[in-house]
């Protein structure tokens, strides 16, 4: 009897400044509160800021023998940029979830795209611009159920400035209404 597969790759892409990595380093978190062992890896273009830059996080209930993501499960991607070079390399039946501005490549027809407005729920529901990459974090757990709630929200506190909680909060909570509203979720594996 073959055994099943436990291990879920995650690539998250954006601009420099976006807080792409410190939404992985969050979900890695999370991960670990919930009982999963994890391995998470960045790496940002020539520019700190404004450059592309990506974050990986693998995720499996047993040990991870290979820290390295391959071909992810699951794409974050919250510029046009990031959308176009790491869209197309991913598993056939991965989750993008793509910030709802951006225009899907032709070439993304057998994912599953959801779109939602999380750079505009950061700036306009929120408030605050910096929070987007708190939106996508509780978007992407309501989708994927990495990590219960109280895990998840003490993951964010452990990563944000002090004094910043309740706005921080507020994002979290924005994130998985959105995530609720895509009608489309997945369990790990």
């Amino acid at each position: 009897m073959r055994e099943r597969n436990t291990r879920f790759e995650m690539r998250f892409a954006g601009s420099g400044g976006q807080g792409v990595i410190l939404c992985s380093i969050i979900l890695a978190e999370a991960a670990f509160l919930a009982g999963k062992r994890v391995a998470q890896s960045q790496s940002y273009g020539p520019e700190a800021r404004g450059g592309l830059c990506r974050a990986e996080l693998v995720i499996d209930e047993k040990e991870i023998t290979y820290p390295k993501v391959t071909q992810p499960n699951f794409l974050l991607a919250l510029t046009q940029a990031s959308l176009d070079k790491f869209g197309a390399n991913t598993a056939e039946d991965a989750l993008i979830l793509m910030d709802k501005s951006l225009l899907e490549p032709d070439d993304l027809g057998s994912y599953n795209v959801v779109a939602l407005p999380i750079l505009h729920t950061a700036s306009r529901v929120v408030g605050k611009p910096m929070t987007a990459n708190i939106v996508a974090v509780g978007a992407i757990n309501e989708l994927m159920s990495i990590a219960p709630e109280e895990e998840m929200r003490e993951a964010v506190k452990m990563h944000i400035p002090k004094g910043t909680e309740e706005i921080n909060m507020l994002a979290l909570s924005e994130g998985t209404k959105l995530g609720a509203s895509a009608k489309w979720t997945v369990a790990l594996p």
